[in-house]
This record gives structure tokens, sequence and C-alpha cells, in this order.
């Protein structure tokens, strides 16, 4: 497999705002949203977009958004995207940002007003049709952390030396035993494509299939430590990976990430059509 940040010079990526100083702009501008093609990671990983191997969504979790009302009264509310994985493209998390903020200063009749821009710039950017619930009902007491379910990966007592991605750790991943099984690590991070910031990460694994050494694939996710893609294609890639080297029958990967700019990314990619996903803020979210 060839490298996979050759593709961080595509020209695809050269107009993005992502790692340039920029100007805040605070009325609202949709031309400030910025997609990226799928079809960067996925030509590295030999997927075809008429037959990707998974099914999925990424689920966008809003927490800093406002904009004015009719009478010039502040106006605040959180807000769920949906984003699905079959899209053209991905939403750039930076011009998402920098879109939001430039409803600061604007008007608008109603939180459903807001809503249906929001549907209607998103579903243009990734050139898909594009969900968003937003909430304007702060006190909601009901809201709490979850947590993952399974056996934490975290708890193993292992030596590692590789901090680079290395797929061939799944080499004889798997034993001969059939099981069904949820694991999770608290350990993945990754780097941003273009800027190489950090990027943290709580993972979560389901399978059925056999089993999955435990300790090889902690090792794994720790070697995306100096890892550079986007959220969405990191969750891709591990996907991939696992349905390579693992004889698995069914596979669910889901990644929830910490928040930067009052927005999370939580890529999630099965092997199940119609699979439906918790989206519950974890602790460090």
């Amino acid at each position: 497999m060839s490298n996979p940040t050759l593709y961080s010079q595509d020209s695809a990526l050269e107009n993005l705002s992502l790692g340039k100083t920029t100007e805040y702009k605070y009325n609202y501008d949709k031309s400030l949203l910025q997609s990226v093609p799928r079809s960067l990671n996925r030509n590295e990983l030999a997927l075809e977009a008429n037959n990707l191997p998974f099914y999925g969504v990424d689920i966008w979790n809003i927490y800093e958004l406002s904009w004015l009302n009719k009478k010039g009264k502040p106006m605040v509310a959180t807000g769920v995207v949906k984003v699905p994985y079959d899209s053209e493209c991905l939403i750039e998390s930076k011009s998402f940002k920098l879109y939001l903020n430039s409803f600061n200063q604007s008007r608008f009749e109603s939180v459903e007003a807001v809503q249906n821009i929001l549907i209607t710039d998103l579903s243009a950017c990734a050139n898909k049709p594009v969900e968003v619930t937003l909430n304007a009902t702060l006190d909601n007491i009901n809201d709490q952390l979850g947590s993952f379910n399974g056996i934490n990966l975290d708890e193993l007592d292992i030596e590692v030396s590789e901090y680079h991605l290395s797929p061939l750790i799944l080499e004889n991943v798997s034993s001969t035993e059939t099981v069904t099984e949820t694991v999770y690590s608290h350990l993945l991070k990754s780097n941003c494509l273009i800027t190489s910031q950090p990027d943290w990460a709580s993972i979560e694994i389901s399978y059925t299939g056999q089993r999955l050494d435990h300790e090889k694939l902690l090792r794994y996710l720790i070697s995306f430590r100096q890892h550079n893609e986007f959220h969405e294609q990191c969750v891709e890639r591990i996907f991939c990976d696992l349905m390579t080297y693992a004889s698995l029958t069914s596979l669910t990967v889901y990644a929830r990430y910490t928040r930067r700019g009052g927005l999370d990314i939580n890529p999630m990619r099965s092997t199940q059509k119609g699979f439906t996903i918790s989206n519950t803020r974890l602790l460090r979210q």
C-alpha cells in the first residue's frame, strides 16, 4: 500500500482554509464551507465509490452556534449533524467552524429557519442530503455522559515501540475460535492531515468472527499516534485493515473524537446496512 500521507499534497486540498491564517466573518456566509473529496483516501484503500465495503455515518455535534432573532436578541443552540458515508465529500472542519461563526450577527426568523439553512448548505457541501437537528432548549437535565461497553483494551500491560502506522502488526491477528465481542480503547491518537495538530479519540470495535488478538489490536491502534489523516479517513482505514487481516463476518468501527472549535466528529463504519449507533457524549468530549 502506498504512503497515505502522499495525498496531503493533492490539488483538491490546495484551497482549504485549514492551516492558513483566516479572517473571521460574523455575518452569514455559506461560501465559507469547504469540502474534501472522500475519494482521496479511498483511492489509497482501493475502494470504489459504487462498491464500498461498509455503510455508516459521520456524526458531528455542534456546541457553539449563535445568531440574532428578529429583534436582535442573541439566540444559542446545540446541534447534531449526520453526514452519510456515501456522500461525495466530507465537510472540512475548520471551514465548518468559520461558517457557523458567520451566523453570529445575522438575524433569522426562528430556530427552524436556521436549521433549514444548515441542511441546505451542508447538503450542498457534502453533495448528499445531510440531517441536521438543533436544540435551543439547553436546560436539559436528562443529558448524561456515557461510556463504551465491552472489553477495555487499555488495561492490557503491553510494551509498545511502534508509533507510526503499521498494518502489518495485524498479521495473524485472528485465532480459530469464533466469537461475537466488543472491545474499545481510549488510546487512539492521530494528527490532522494538513496541520499535524493532534486529534484524540476513543474507539469501539464490535465484530463477529475469529477472535482477535487483543494485544496486537491495541498495538495497531497505538501505531496511528504519528499518522496524519482526517478523522473519517482513519476510521475507514481501521475498518479496511481489520477486514483485510482478520477473519470477520461482521464489523463495526466507531470513533468519538474530542471537540475542537466547538465541534466533535464521530465517524462510524459497519458491514451492516441500517446499523444505528448511539450519539452519547464521552467524558473527554
